[in-house]
């Protein structure tokens, strides 16, 4: 058996709280001496610490860890509820980073605030037609929050029907935005093809060629897009351009790391 202190390092926990789980029922101790009142445990028990442990991080209440550890919580059933928490926290995780990515990129955009772009950066030139296979889904608004969840999701299952379809990329992607008529946006993901089967999997389209475009090459996730996005839009203003819709995104390099990343703006833009 083990004294109160020797079980608490071997569950890595504290002695208080093997003392609440005393007090509440979760957890008692296989031996108390009736002299001294020391509480004694076995190492068989740690089983039972582990699922309390394992089932209060997953969000349950004490009452609740009692119930499910005195009921017939299989291991299987606890490893299946274990991995869903963990899928959870991960996405917690990521959707964290990606709004600290996005306040730092607001961050930079209001310490720019005041200097005006260098014309080296923009460039203006024609964009020919595109043949794309896409596939599409609305966001709640253009925000970076809001579009990331659902474009990147789509550009997944792109590359999947593509390749059990048999068609292959032949250039970049291309992400590009449409207003819809109750105030979302829709997401275009797409690849360019050389062709495509006819396919209810995904569409294949002809994107229509822009006669000019303001274009600018952005290094880093999309979820920091808003500084590079801003110095084009103030370029545009300053040289009296217009602009004519949302910018089309070039995925000019997409490596596993997102702060690499390397993506051109295309605005559609009209001389004022």
């Amino acid at each position: 058996m083990f004294t109160i202190g020797d079980f608490a390092r071997h569950g890595r926990v504290s002695v208080r709280m093997l003392r609440h789980y005393d007090a509440t029922g979760l957890l008692r101790p296989a031996h108390v001496d009736p002299a001294t009142g020391y509480r004694h445990y076995t190492a068989g028990q740690l089983a039972r610490l582990n699922r309390i442990i394992a089932l209060k991080d997953l969000g349950f209440t004490l009452q609740k860890v009692h119930d499910i550890v005195d009921g017939s919580l299989s291991t299987e059933e606890l490893r299946g509820m274990l991995r869903l928490r963990r899928a959870e926290l991960e996405a917690a995780m990521t959707a964290a980073a990606a709004r600290l990515t996005q306040v730092e990129a607001r961050l930079r955009a209001i310490e720019s605030e005041g200097h005006m772009p260098t014309n080296d950066v923009v460039v203006v030139k024609n964009v020919p037609s595109l043949r794309v296979a896409e596939l599409t889904a609305v966001a709640a608004s253009y925000q970076p929050e809001d579009i990331s969840p659902v474009i990147s999701p789509l550009y997944a299952q792109l590359f999947e029907r593509l390749e059990a379809a048999g068609v292959h990329p032949s250039g970049p992607g291309v992400a590009y935005y449409e207003d819809t008529v109750d105030g979302g946006i829709t997401v275009h993901a797409a690849i360019q093809v050389a062709g495509g089967p006819e396919t209810t999997d995904f569409s294949v389209r002809d994107l229509a060629p822009i006669a000019q475009a303001a274009t600018i090459v952005h290094h880093g996730s999309m979820d920091s897009v808003v500084p590079t996005a801003q110095t084009l839009a103030q370029w545009i203003d300053a040289n009296g351009y217009r602009a004519d819709g949302y910018a089309r995104e070039i995925n000019l390099e997409c490596p596993e790391n997102r702060d690499d990343w390397v993506t051109e703006l295309q605005v559609p833009i009209t001389k004022l």
